[in-house]
This record gives structure tokens, C-alpha cells and sequence, in this order.
């Protein structure tokens, strides 16, 4: 692999690192907004509640995150598409 190659596959795993860093951050703010909006900790009564929340939460945020995958996967395509490959 010559150092022109290295150079664009470690361009295209930072944009790949820069757009997931961005879908974490914007999937984290969304299920925070949606669990203020629904004031979840007014509803949870008992500790098997409590001990309940983190799952829920937790898959709130995977099928939110998950849903930027065809967003991330076109764009890394596109930025993948611009790179000088074969110079």
C-alpha cells in the first residue's frame, strides 16, 4: 500500500468517525428532548420502574441512532466517490 492509499483510507475513516460522532451526539440530544417532553421520571414509581427505565432508554436511543445509518453510509459513499482512488 503506498502512502498516497493510506492517506485517503484514513481520510475516509475519519469522515466515516466525523459522521457517527455527529449521529451519537444529535441521537442522544433527540431521546433527551423526548424523554423531558415526557417527563418520564414523573412516571416512574417504584424501584422494578427504575430498574426498567435503563433498558427502555437504551432502546429508545439504538433504534434512534440506527436511523441515521442510510444517511451515514451516503455520505461516507459520496465523500468515498470524491477521493482521488488510483492516482
Amino acid at each position: 500500500m503506498s502512502a498516497n492509499d493510506f492517506q485517503l483510507w484514513m481520510s475516509l475513516y475519519a469522515a466515516t468517525a466525523v459522521c457517527c460522532a455527529f449521529a451519537l451526539v444529535l441521537s442522544v440530544l433527540r431521546v433527551g428532548v423526548q424523554l423531558a417532553r415526557e417527563r418520564i421520571w414523573a412516571t416512574t414509581l417504584g424501584w422494578k420502574a427504575w430498574v426498567f427505565l435503563g433498558p427502555r432508554v437504551w432502546w429508545r436511543w439504538q433504534k434512534t441512532y440506527l436511523l441515521t445509518t442510510p444517511v451515514t453510509l451516503g455520505i461516507v459513499t459520496l465523500f468515498a466517490f470524491s477521493l482521488p482512488w488510483g492516482q
